[in-house]
């Protein structure tokens, strides 16, 4: 319970005609409940497969895409209804205003580990909670991106026990790590680093995620107001759609030296003073 981010286990390894018996750590995954509260009001949000660790973060992270603000407290849940083994496995956290009008409180979000649901994925219904982003003078070279993969994967602590997780990284348009997440769901990495510097008013003008750009990941960008988001690998039509309809850069397929721009691509140089072609 609490932050546990691996569970250890012994495990069988054959490899050829030889097999032996070992110790193996994998990644831990767990339901994490995120309740609001406001006066004597208590709604259940959201319930999601989550890694340990920076729970708070992700509770924070969570609520910002769903346009929820104004946090007065987070907390671990001590309800007489909730089991002392599964407290760490429940998050309070307390407004200071009325609960928000959303749909589907009174059903529930039930995100996994592998997509997750993350409000409603269409345009109009962005639109309606997120204006685009104003224009701005940020920039980031070529040569910049190129070496982001590279030092996302050297902080990755936990994948470099397991192999099993996602991350996320906020970085400088310098290339320099702010501060990075991981977690068994691409876009709670991306709730966690988002929370921890809402939290701490920390800078966020470049994300980075190791898996794919999805519509969630965008709108959680979109909400934490980040210009510039990069994958490793593709992103999907309706991401694309939304970086291009809000202002956003958007990089895929960044690797090995080369990557795709889907959006934004005044914002990419590939050298100082020679923007890359825009897209079509």
């Amino acid at each position: 319970m609490g932050d546990r981010p691996v569970t250890r286990y012994r495990v069988r390894s054959v490899a050829g005609t030889i097999s032996r018996d070992r110790p193996d750590e994998v990644a831990t995954e767990e339901p994490l409940e995120i309740r609001i509260t406001s006066g004597t009001e208590r709604r259940t949000l959201a319930i999601t497969m989550r890694t340990p660790g920076s729970d708070f973060e992700l509770a924070a992270g969570f609520l910002n895409g769903e346009g929820i603000t104004g946090i007065e407290a987070i907390a671990y849940c001590t309800d007489e209804d909730v089991p002392p083994e599964a407290r760490f496995n429940t998050v309070t956290v307390r407004l200071r205003g009325p609960l928000p009008d959303l749909p589907g409180l009174d059903r529930y979000f039930v995100t996994s580990s592998a997509c997750g649901v993350c409000g409603s994925a269409s345009l109009d219904a962005l639109h309606g909670k997120c204006t685009p982003l104003a224009a701005d003078d940020l920039e980031i070279s070529a040569d910049t991106l190129y070496g982001l993969p590279a030092k996302l994967r050297a902080a990755q602590g936990v994948f470099g026990r397991t192999g099993g997780l996602h991350a996320a990284g906020l970085f400088t348009p310098e290339g320099e790590l702010i501060r990075i997440r991981e977690d068994v769901g691409r876009h709670n990495a991306v709730d966690k680093v988002i929370g921890w510097s809402l939290l701490n008013d920390g800078p966020r003008p470049v994300l980075l995620v190791s898996g794919r750009a999805s519509y969630e990941i965008m709108q959680k960008a979109l909400a934490a107001g980040i210009s510039i988001v990069a994958a490793v690998s593709a992103p999907s039509s309706l991401a694309v759609d939304v970086a291009r309809e809000f202002g956003m850069t958007l990089v895929g397929f960044l690797r090995e030296e080369r990557f795709n721009v889907y959006a934004g691509s005044a914002r990419v140089l590939q050298t100082r003073g020679d923007a890359v072609d825009a897209e079509q």
